[in-house]
């Protein structure tokens, strides 16, 4: 049975899985549908700001000792497998619907180069000021880890808190704790209104 974390606890994922080399790193979420305006609203979204035509992205930040030093780093919608090949995105999901991961990330450990010290799992919404969109209008957004060789959920982690005014989210981190690789729960909000201004922060 996975282990359910909250917000700021680590787990280790290797030393309790002996052998563990890929997992699947799953990402959910679901926009809250607005039940003012009728039918059309429902299909539409009820406006700029409605929930059902969000468009949010997950991406991976690879960093050394750290800090984040290129685009080969950055694994996204744009740029679906890192150049060492030990992360890849399986595909950008752009309207969240459905039970489930809303994307995926597959991250071979064993080809994690030994430089890279940490994978940070981050979501934004796409063109969020154009929409007036932010995570406080998401419900039932989560992070679990699978042992990609059997599909067995080894741990999730829920983000509960309310979100409101935040438009990019840190949902977790994968990183080294000496030959191990350990996995922390952030949860952590902030106003970037895109993928690059959540990069900068690392730079």
């Amino acid at each position: 049975m996975a282990i359910i974390l909250q917000k700021g606890q680590k787990i280790d994922l290797t030393k309790s899985h002996p052998g563990l080399e890929k997992i699947t790193v799953g990402l959910g979420w679901d926009p809250i549908q607005k039940k003012a305006g009728g039918l059309l609203g429902g299909l539409f979204g009820g406006g700029a700001s409605g929930g059902s035509n969000m468009d949010i992205d997950a991406s991976v930040i690879m960093l050394q000792d750290d800090k984040f030093l290129g685009k080969d780093d950055l694994v996204y919608f744009g740029n679906l497998k890192s150049k060492c090949g030990s992360v890849t995105h399986a595909g950008d999901n752009t309207t969240g619907a459905g039970d489930g991961d809303d994307e995926q990330v597959i991250v071979d450990l064993k080809k994690v180069p030994a430089n890279v010290n940490k994978l940070v799992f981050v979501v934004n919404i796409y063109d969020c000021v154009k929409r007036k969109q932010d995570f406080g209008q998401v419900e039932n957004a989560f992070i679990r880890v699978m042992n990609s060789a059997n599909n067995e959920e080894l741990m999730k982690f829920n983000l509960s808190e309310n979100y409101a005014g935040s438009t990019s989210l840190t949902v977790g981190e994968i990183y080294r704790h000496g030959s191990e690789w350990k996995f922390g729960a952030v949860g952590s909000g902030s106003s970037d209104a895109g993928l690059g201004d959540m990069v900068k922060r690392y730079s």
